[in-house]
């Protein structure tokens, strides 16, 4: 509006324009939680390219890793080859002792095979053999003494692996858990208004904490079982080339199954985090609201609501469960398929005398150790599958759209005087929806702008506009001459001081509260701006005074108490503007004329803008603005709007001078039930 005058009272035509639409997503279900986003589930494969590139500043530590790894499995894939040496060693002691002394091994194949007996003769050509000579301790004992000092060098290095690998995996969740932080610093306002709070707590903690368990539980064990396949894979054609062709048939088998399988439990565990943040954004909220929903009778409906999310996180969490753990079993069932034709094979080859005895029993333990690996790495699919499926949505949150970034080169007003201006402004929340419309005011320095209206106005809006809680569509709000989009929001927001009627305190003494304002306030500030605002009447009270602990509810304080505690915290903070969004709205009548008091004081030398309901507290306003459905209908002082009897007036005739006549001359008329 382009006349800025303030002398005299101007009625404005309302323009007919439909409601504002209302903030915050809470919408949906019986108490807002059961609105839950829609979530759209990322690929498997670029999810976990993602969680992978997560790693990527740890890549010294995680070469280190896989060193140590492939120097583990390198021992302890060497171990059943030595073991089989031992075998040997015990059977061709026992056979030995059974021939004749004296004769050379080729005498005793000779004479086997002379009597027919080539099988026999086939064996014993195979083995070390020294007729008349039991087994020989000395050499058992020397290559037990070195499968056992390889089996404890495995140990040692995979502990170091597993102990390298937890640094990793802690310093990734650090710095995934500081990302989410600084995202949500730079996310608007809108986004917070349009996500349920258990819902985004659920995914800054409980599916953090479940990428690091998949991370750390997984990362381990498919290192492992990769390296062990690969390292028991040479092994076996080393020993056998036949037998570990056979082993391999059973590699494309097994992933064909898993990769089928994990196909179709994916979206289930997407579902059952989706579901998990949709129960604890329930739960909070009705907790949170217990008193109401006591009060209202509504205890039956939340725990209806609560078992029909609870009922579909259990068939989503049934049911991923159920089909990842079918990988399990399948890759059990074809290892010992794998397992019964090694034996039967590697048996058959010993009595033909093709293999030793010691390498088939070696080459059964590679057999296991190969399916082995394998069978891990598939039971802990579901691990996988879950933490990727949280992975997913932490990094939907983290590729939000994020709020306008500060200028490189922001601006400060020369001087620190508080005068604002809205010149030619317009938002809305939606496209579609229009709020506010090509507005223009001027606050001048020191003065008190009051701003009343019907719900749904645009009151708050206008002040959220100020703090730059969202941004405009067009035009320009300029603090003390400068455009505010060219400042820093924290060097916007230091010059302002802001009462709301939601009162908010954090855990922690009532002094720690006061001082939130100003961390650096003295003691003997922090009791001037608590006597000035009548927060020590009440403190003096107390048994610990100052010192007593508020929890984070505030439920050890009254909710006038907690209003004068938010009011005291703005006066120490000592702004240059200062916005009262129904700041005295909890108090009781006697104490609001206090606090009367102490605003005019906080107020003095000082921009304010005062958000009112009760037209008693504004009636000392410089100027008051009347909104409706965005646009400023009316402006002047109290005196000038009472006298053009236009909305203003039947604002204040609604609440001081019979409100149910004017009410009832105002109120739609009602159609008549049908039937």
């Amino acid at each position: 509006m382009s006349d800025r005058s303030t002398a005299t009272a101007q009625p404005i035509p309302a323009a007919a324009r439909p409601r504002p639409p209302m903030r915050g997503g809470f919408g949906g279900g019986h108490f807002g939680g059961a609105g839950m986003p829609a979530e759209k589930p990322m690929k498997f494969g670029p999810s976990v390219r993602r969680l992978i590139k997560r790693l990527s500043p740890e890549r010294v530590k995680l070469t280190a890793v896989i060193g140590l790894g492939v120097t583990s499995v390198a021992f302890l894939v060497v171990g059943p080859k030595i073991l089989g040496r031992a075998t040997d060693l015990i059977f061709a002691g026992a056979i030995g002792r059974g021939l004749p002394a004296g004769l050379t091994n080729a005498q005793v194949v000779a004479a086997a095979r002379a009597s027919g007996n080539t099988n026999l003769a086939d064996l014993l050509a195979r083995m070390h053999v020294i007729p008349g000579q039991g087994i020989d301790f000395n050499a058992l004992g020397s290559v037990l003494v070195l499968a056992l000092g390889l089996y404890v060098a495995s140990a040692v290095f995979s502990w170091m692996q597993g102990y390298l690998l937890n640094d990793v995996v802690q310093h990734t969740v650090f710095k995934l858990r500081s990302d989410v932080e600084d995202k949500l610093s730079r996310l608007p306002l809108q986004f917070f208004d349009g996500q349920p709070r258990g819902e985004l707590l659920s995914r800054v903690t409980n599916d953090i904490d479940n990428v690091s368990l998949s991370l750390q539980q997984t990362i381990s064990q498919v290192l492992t079982s990769l390296l062990t396949v690969v390292g028991v894979l040479v092994m076996m054609i080393v020993v056998s080339p036949l037998l570990a062709l056979l082993a391999l048939v059973t590699v494309p088998v097994s992933i064909v199954i898993a990769t089928q399988v994990a196909k179709r439990s994916q979206k289930l565990f997407v579902a059952q985090w989706v579901n998990t943040g949709g129960l604890n954004g329930h739960i909070e909220e009705a907790f949170t609201g217990h008193e109401l929903v006591t009060v209202f009778g509504r205890r039956r409906e939340v725990e209806q609501v609560f078992r029909e999310r609870n009922e579909q996180l259990f068939s989503a969490s049934f049911g991923a469960q159920f089909i990842s753990g079918l990988i399990l079993p399948a890759m059990t069932f074809i290892g010992n398929i794998s397992y019964v034709a090694i034996a039967v094979i590697g048996g058959y080859r010993v009595a033909t005398g093709s293999m030793s005895l010691g390498d088939v029993q070696a080459f059964i333990q590679y057999s296991r150790q190969f399916t082995q690996p394998l069978t891990q790495v598939a039971s802990m699919a579901n691990l996988l599958q879950s933490g990727v499926a949280s992975a997913e949505r932490v990094f939907d949150l983290l590729d939000a759209d994020e709020q306008t970034v500060d200028p490189a080169q922001p601006a400060l007003p020369s001087v620190r005087s508080g005068r604002v201006e809205f010149e030619q402004v317009s938002f809305r929340y939606r496209a579609d929806q229009p709020l506010i419309e090509d507005l223009s005011l001027v606050a001048e320095p020191g003065h008190t702008i009051a701003i009343v209206g019907p719900t749904g106005a645009g009151k708050t809006t206008l002040v959220n506009l100020i703090m730059r809680f969202y941004e405009l569509d067009s035009g320009r709000i300029t603090l003390d001459g400068v455009d505010i989009t060219t400042m820093r929001r924290d060097d916007l927001r230091s010059q302002i001081g802001m009462v709301l009627q939601d009162t908010w305190l954090f855990g922690g003494t009532i002094r720690d509260n006061v001082a939130y304002g100003n961390p650096s306030a003295t003691e003997e500030q922090i009791h001037a701006a608590a006597e000035a605002t009548f927060v020590d009447r009440f403190v003096k009270s107390l048994p610990l005074g100052y010192d007593t602990v508020i929890d984070d509810e505030g439920s050890n304080v009254s909710a006038g108490e907690k209003q004068l505690l938010t009011i005291a915290r703005a006066f120490l903070a000592d702004p240059s503007l200062l916005i009262l969004d129904e700041a005295t709205s909890s108090v009781d009548t006697r104490t609001e004329v206090l606090v009367q008091h102490a605003m005019a004081a906080l107020r003095s030398d000082r921009t304010s803008f005062v958000i009112a309901h009760r037209l008693s507290t504004i009636r000392d306003a410089d100027l008051i603005l009347v909104m409706e459905a965005g646009r400023i209908v009316e402006r002047g002082t109290h005196e000038q709007l009472l006298a053009a009897r236009g909305a203003y007036h039947r604002l204040y005739a609604a609440q001081f001078r019979g409100s149910a006549e004017n009410v009832e001359e105002e109120r739609p008329a009602v159609p008549a039930a049908v039937g």
